[in-house]
C-alpha cells in the first residue's frame, strides 16, 4: 500500500466511523456494533469462509463494506457476492464503492423474499454479521438452520460477534460451532464463529 492509498483508507475509516456510529446512536438495537470491525477482523471472517468452493458467497449485514474489502483483498471474484444490507443509506455507499458487487437493499432474515429465486440459489459461504442476539435462542438456530439449506456441500456460515461464547448453539447432525483467536484489536475485541456442516472439518 503507498503512502497516498494508506491515507485515502484512513481517511475513509474516520468517515465511516462516524457515519456508523451517528446510525448506532439513532438506533442501537438494530446495529449491534458501535463502529465497524476492524480490518483485521474482516480478514480474520474472510480466512475462517469457505471461499475456495466453487460457486456465489453471500454476505448479509456488510454495512459499510469491511468484509467486503475483505473478500476482495483476497481475490475473490466481485461477480461472485451478493450482499444484502438493510440499511437505505450503507446500501447505496455499498453500491457506489463496490460496483461490480450485487449489493441488494433487503431483509437478510428473509432470504426467499430478498433474492426471489424460491430458495434455488446456493451459496459457497455465508459471512454473517447481523445483531441477533435479542432472539431466543431456539430462534437463531431455526435462522441459521434456514442458512445451512442455502449452503453448498462442504460451505459453511462465519459469524462476527463480541459474544465469549457461541451466539447460536449447535444443532446436532445440521452444523457445529467453533471460532477463531479472539482478535484484539477490533472495538471491542471479538471472535469469528465459525459454523460447519456436521462432522466438516473447520478451515483454522
Amino acid at each position: 500500500m503507498d503512502a497516498r492509498t494508506g491515507q485515502d483508507a484512513a481517511r475513509e475509516r474516520r468517515r465511516d466511523l462516524a457515519r456508523f456510529f451517528g446510525t448506532w446512536v439513532r438506533n442501537p438495537i438494530k446495529m449491534g456494533a458501535v463502529a465497524p470491525s476492524s480490518a483485521h477482523y474482516c480478514a480474520t471472517m474472510v480466512a475462517s469462509a469457505t471461499t475456495g468452493i466453487d460457486g456465489p458467497i453471500l454476505e448479509l449485514g456488510p454495512g459499510l463494506g469491511c468484509v467486503t474489502r475483505a473478500l476482495l483483498d483476497a481475490g475473490v471474484d466481485p461477480g461472485r457476492i451478493t450482499s444484502i444490507e438493510y440499511d437505505a443509506e450503507f446500501a447505496r455507499t455499498l453500491k457506489e464503492r463496490f460496483p461490480a458487487v450485487n449489493v441488494i437493499r433487503g431483509d437478510g432474515f428473509d432470504l426467499d423474499a430478498t433474492l426471489n429465486d424460491g430458495g434455488a440459489t446456493k451459496f459457497a459461504a455465508i459471512l454473517f454479521a447481523i445483531p441477533i442476539v435479542k432472539f431466543p435462542q431456539a430462534e437463531r438456530q431455526a435462522l441459521f438452520s434456514r442458512y445451512f439449506e442455502r449452503l453448498r456441500p462442504g460451505g459453511n456460515l462465519t459469524q462476527l460477534s463480541y459474544l465469549w461464547k457461541p451466539p447460536v448453539k449447535a444443532v446436532p447432525g445440521l452444523f457445529d460451532v467453533s471460532s477463531s483467536d479472539i482478535v484484539w484489536d477490533n472495538i471491542p475485541p471479538a471472535r469469528v464463529w465459525i459454523y460447519s456442516q456436521a462432522g466438516a472439518r473447520p478451515l483454522h
